[in-house]
């Protein structure tokens, strides 16, 4: 299944199985170790000469990986017209995202997402960055890929907990544009029927409003749901909180502050929604 961006233009494919054609020019591999086998098994197929893995997470996200990722392309000589292969989760998305930006001056790059939050949210929409012991996404840019291409065999590697944390981001996506249908999300599974047209749903909500506003001027803002209180929680815990159950807990937030502050409608018919189950956030790594 294909979503197309025209602003600026690339497209998302998602499906079982996928083997897009080998691009034009010389390649480079950037790729998180914990989806390793996948990553290789590309470079074999495409013939990439040069590869770099490196321990995905937020630690992928500092200036000390991003320094040492630009060094070992620098070393090799990658020319102007190379185009970088980013494979791996959001993390990953953001540093290679900001790598092909910045390398340079800027160099094309593609996408392979290898979990259900870089699938649906991180590697759509252009947005690249890293984190300072200040705060996250301190440092980025707005670079917009040549393709992604989320290979739902790559799913099915992933922890359940850790593809359901995914869900959040396309959960939010059914917030903001009222779609119920985003909001089930109890029956899905790495292996689900259906799976593929959920997560295009999700990808094309996130692009009707990039398309529209893509350097968040506007109505990207939206986008941000939840975000404010999520990036508080993980920069508290240092980041033992992840990303998507943070958000999760930034969604409660907002909806409760929304309510309090007056928003909302009359309840809905019928019985009330079963409480969110999510794990204790952990305590601060500092006192008090």
């Amino acid at each position: 299944m294909r979503v197309d961006v025209h602003n600026p233009p690339y497209s998302i494919v998602i499906g079982r199985g996928l083997r897009p054609g080998r691009p034009r020019g010389p390649l480079a591999l950037l790729y998180d170790e914990n989806v390793a086998g996948f990553a290789l098994g590309l470079k074999e197929a495409w013939g990439i000469p040069h590869a770099l893995g490196v321990r995905g997470g937020e630690e992928a996200k500092t200036l000390r990986v991003y320094s040492q990722v630009l060094s070992f392309w620098a070393q090799r000589g990658l020319p102007r017209d190379t185009t970088l292969v980013v494979v791996g989760g959001g993390s990953l998305t953001d540093l290679g995202g900001f790598v092909a930006a910045t390398y340079l001056r800027g160099i094309p790059y593609l996408s392979f997402p290898t979990t259900t939050l870089a699938l649906v949210d991180a590697s759509v929409g252009g947005k690249t960055g890293l984190n300072l012991p200040e705060g996250k996404n301190l440092v980025g840019a707005f670079h917009f890929p040549q393709g992604v291409y989320g290979d739902l065999e790559a799913l099915k590697t992933l922890p359940l907990p850790l593809f359901k944390e995914g869900l959040v981001e396309a959960f939010k996506h059914g917030i903001i544009r009222g779609d119920r249908a985003l909001l089930e999300v109890e029956g899905l599974s790495p292996g689900a029927e259906g799976l593929a047209e959920y997560l295009v749903r999700a990808v094309r909500v996130k692009v009707e409003i990039t398309e529209k506003d893509p350097l968040e001027r506007g109505e990207r803002r939206l986008l941000n749901l939840g975000h404010t209180l999520a990036h508080a929680l993980e920069a508290a815990t240092g980041h033992a909180l992840s990303h998507g159950v943070a958000v999760a807990y930034g969604l409660l937030f907002a909806a409760l502050l929304g309510r309090a502050l007056g928003g909302g409608g009359p309840p809905s018919p019928g019985p009330p929604p079963p409480p969110l189950a999510l794990p204790p956030a952990p305590a601060p790594p500092f006192p008090g």
